[in-house]
């Protein structure tokens, strides 16, 4: 079968990977892919913006599955368009892309179908937003979300009410993420641990993925603005079989039935956001996609082959099972200086003779210029360890990213060390 997987990122890297697995395929086209992707297929000039474009060739060239990675697309009605055609597309329709694209919309469909989350105030002008922040019933710290897609850069931790007003004045006021500071949620801070878990479903039943733990911040230590993503662990730590028990009953069964109930047509992945606390699981956010930098510790860590999962759950009728590695994964990020703020491009990257056959190296923003490969954005690649444990599987990470070079290259230390 052929397979076009949509999205040039790290997770469309580690997609096409894991589906070049497969003994179902015959060839993979990435649209518009990156260096890494042209080594295990075809990349295509195409757009993951451009629904006209990507229709046009899916049709041309027979195309047998569809994957979409990024939210964007999924957003625009991409899977919409190709259903509409019959063309077999992994992804949710506009309607169920909706909990992703719009913060509100999550909250409320948490709410009504009881799913647990942190409490929260909607606010479509500022100037309300001020003054719930002025008032007795305004508690610190306060997350500030964007309601729209700001590409993992639209939440705002603020510990008093002088950062939480200067978020505002961010979001709505300078409009750094554009319409997605039309509207605002303002959330009470929850603490404890983070967790990713994600399932592939057809709306109606699911197939749950590996955990893993994302480590957002750019600096060591969990500190500086947030990011897309600076490395990831699977499995999430402290995640044993009594929680994911408990994730399964309080909140993703809750999540199906609420689809149902909603008439809300998905077929794709969930990437449930949570955070763990004394109290248990809450979710923070959902993900209508694989998550990035998720992907390059989940894939890995799958034994058994993924593209008869992802065929069934296409055609909305989800079946098979899929067999898990006992290692451990981790990933770390190597991103260009200046990110997640402003940063140049076009640095030589050199991935030294020596790199690590224990270590797979995913790219993201990379690409060729004048027959050498460069940097092309904010997080230029990753590299995963696999190992027995934590330990090994971080030193295998590490020894990877330490064989890689481009001018003004950053990383973090401490992914996966506790």
């Amino acid at each position: 079968m052929k397979v076009l997987v949509v999205g040039s990122g790290g997770r469309e890297h580690a997609l096409c990977w894991k589906i070049a697995s497969s003994k179902q395929v015959s060839r993979i086209f990435c649209a518009p892919g990156n260096p890494g992707t042209a080594a295990l297929g075809e990349n295509v000039p195409v757009d993951a913006a451009d629904l006209d474009g990507l229709l046009d060739f899916a049709l041309e060239n027979n195309i047998d599955l569809t994957v979409v990675g990024p939210e964007q697309p999924l957003v625009d009605g991409l899977a919409d368009r190709f259903r509409e055609k019959g063309l077999p597309v992994f992804g949710p329709s506009k309607t169920g892309a909706i909990l992703e694209g719009s913060k509100v919309f999550a909250k409320e469909f948490m709410f009504r179908h009881k799913i647990p989350t942190a409490a929260s105030n909607t606010f479509g002008s500022r100037e309300n937003a001020l003054r719930f922040l002025a008032s007795e019933n305004a508690e610190f710290p306060v997350v500030v979300k964007a309601d729209g897609l700001a590409a993992g850069k639209g939440v705002l931790i603020c510990g008093d009410r002088v950062s939480a007003e200067s978020a505002i004045e961010t979001v709505m006021g300078k409009r750094a993420f554009g319409e997605a500071g039309d509207r605002v949620v303002l959330e009470e801070f929850l603490s404890g641990v983070e967790a990713s878990i994600h399932i592939i479903t057809d709306g109606k039943s699911y197939v749950l993925l590996p955990t893993a733990k994302d480590h957002k911040k750019i600096f060591d230590g969990e500190t500086g603005p947030n990011t897309g993503g600076m490395g990831a662990v699977s499995p999430a730590p402290g995640m044993d079989a009594s929680l994911l028990s408990r994730i399964e009953s309080e909140i993703i069964r809750p999540f199906i039935r609420g689809l149902n109930e909603d008439g809300i047509e998905f077929r794709g992945t969930v990437f449930f956001g949570l955070m763990l606390t004394e109290k248990g699981p809450f979710v923070l956010e959902f993900n209508v996609r694989f998550g990035d930098p998720e992907s390059q510790v989940i894939f890995p860590r799958i034994e058994s082959d993924i593209v008869p999962v992802l065929v069934s759950a296409a055609a909305g009728k989800l079946s098979g099972k899929l067999t898990l590695k006992t290692d451990t994964a981790v990933t770390v990020v190597g991103a260009s200086a200046g990110y997640p703020g402003s940063y140049s491009k076009g640095f030589p990257v050199d991935i030294l003779s020596d790199f690590p056959d224990s270590a797979i190296l995913f790219h993201a923003g990379t690409r060729i210029e004048n027959g050498k490969l460069v940097t092309a954005g904010g997080r230029v690649l990753s590299v995963t360890g696999m190992g027995e444990n934590r330990q090994y599987a971080r030193k295998a990470a590490y020894d990877g990213i330490s064989r890689v070079r481009f001018d003004g290259m950053t990383y973090r230390k401490d992914i996966a060390k506790v």
